[in-house]
């Protein structure tokens, strides 16, 4: 069984005020998802990001508030990042702010992967959340992605909005929270969940740039980073979820995007007892459960998500897996 990707405690900053302001117990309501209200007190303190993820949906749950999480991330600060967000705060340009969190997203947050892409002017910013086959995402996505967003605003400027802000979860009943963050541009139903801008905003200077404090950040990162035998394994599985829906999650394509050869993912994953299929497959089996039993997408979007070629191909490998079809499994979720 897989352990649970590790997020920093401060990815709490302002959930008693926000719960509270719902209407919850803040200290209940943790303690009911299994995690310390001590834990408030250390921000830099690692803990389970699936509890952390359950906490959120539940208390979304419990006051009747689909945009909890969303609510989390508008009042974040890049100082509630830590060393991270002051090396994000002091580089040159946009860019080299997003190439920070690309690289050091994981000090942060294991369960969150990202990842930049380029063409025809266009960037889109994806972001995807691993916590689990049993943890709805929705309240952490929307969390994640609001704090991207006032990442870039902090250089953009708070009035600027992207070209597109995509959800692959379906809208709430009431966008009007959505709507305040992220302008008219928020769309959902998506076959991925970030943001979208064009190449030029990413080369806009940062005016409170500076330097030298963003080396000393750097210096105090890299002497808490992780071993590379350690952290393999949580970039493998989080490049593996954003590559699987293109078709093209091969292990040449995830060393490439690692910036290692194809024997050093296996090698460090070998140290662990596991092979790079069983990786691909336990992250198929998490986003199976996720499209087909917690979301009514067509089964061949999630075929195609889930990175197969035909829906005959996904049909066969749900049966072998879960023993039964895709179809037949919804059915019961529902029933």
């Amino acid at each position: 069984m897989q352990s649970s990707p590790l997020v920093r405690a401060a990815s709490l900053k302002n959930y008693p005020e926000i719960a509270k302001a719902h209407g919850l117990d803040p200290l209940r309501m943790m303690v009911d998802a299994g995690l310390s209200p001590s834990v408030l007190d250390e921000p830099d303190l690692m803990i389970p990001a699936d509890r952390v993820g359950q906490l959120l949906e539940a208390s979304a749950q419990r006051c009747g508030d689909e945009s909890f999480g969303l609510r989390m991330a508008e009042t974040r600060y890049l100082s509630n990042l830590g060393p991270v967000g002051l090396v994000i705060r002091d580089q040159p340009t946009l860019r080299d702010s997003l190439s920070v969190l690309v690289r050091y997203h994981a000090a942060l947050n294991g369960s969150l992967a990202v990842m930049i892409e380029e063409s025809a002017g266009v960037v889109v910013i994806r972001e995807e959340v691993l916590v689990g086959s049993q943890v709805p995402v929705r309240q952490a996505t929307e969390l994640a992605i609001g704090v991207l967003l006032r990442l870039m605003r902090q250089v953009l400027g708070a009035e600027w909005n992207p070209r597109r802000v995509c959800f692959m979860h379906e809208a709430p009943r009431d966008t009007r929270a959505h709507l305040r963050v992220f302008g008219p541009c928020v769309e959902f139903k998506h076959d991925f969940n970030g943001i979208v801008c064009s190449r030029g905003e990413l080369d806009t200077v940062n005016p409170s740039a500076d330097p030298v404090m963003a080396r000393y950040a750097i210096r105090l990162l890299e002497s808490a980073m992780p071993q590379p035998s350690t952290s393999m394994l949580g970039d493998v599985r989080r490049t593996v979820l954003l590559l699987l829906p293109s078709g093209r999650c091969s292990i040449e394509q995830v060393a490439n995007h690692l910036g290692v050869v194809c024997r050093t993912v296996q090698r460090r994953l070998s140290e662990q007892g596991l092979s790079f299929s069983e990786v691909v497959n336990a992250q198929r089996l998490e986003l199976a459960t996720r499209y087909v039993t917690q979301s009514d997408r067509p089964l061949t979007e999630v075929a195609a998500l889930l990175g197969f070629a035909a829906s005959s191909g996904f049909s066969r490998w749900y049966q072998g897996q879960f023993g039964c079809s895709p179809s037949q499994s919804r059915a019961q979720a529902r029933g």
